[in-house]
């Protein structure tokens, strides 16, 4: 996720809310799944169906970076926030089994001699 700050697009005002985004991409996956459109019409609904995608997830990351959680309130009454870890949380689950078994193998390997 981490991303340099000059590739990141700015949401402008020509680009659809990501509510008005999942409407459009909906009704675009009706029409390519009734099977209905000529080839051509279908490659430009898959076209603007994944440009919309795209609105999507820079939303969905801007959405993410503005999460903070609180954490604590502080002795002096603040409230002490960390920001939000947008790593999935299978993929920390993951990262922590791989640990606990590199640890593991390496206390198994010490005792074996």
């Amino acid at each position: 996720m981490a991303k340099s700050k000059g590739s990141k697009k700015k949401k402008t005002d020509a680009e659809p809310s990501i509510e008005a985004s999942m409407d459009e991409l909906q009704e675009i996956v009706q029409v390519l799944e009734s099977g209905q459109e000529s080839l051509e019409a279908s490659l430009q609904k898959f076209e603007r169906g994944m440009g919309l995608l795209g609105v999507c997830h820079r939303q969905l990351d801007n959405a993410a970076q503005r999460i903070e959680i609180l954490t604590r309130i502080g002795d002096d009454g603040a409230i002490r926030t960390t920001p939000f870890d947008a790593t999935t949380t299978i993929s920390r689950q993951q990262n922590s089994a791989a640990e606990t078994n590199a640890d593991d193998d390496n206390a198994e390997s010490s005792t074996l001699f």
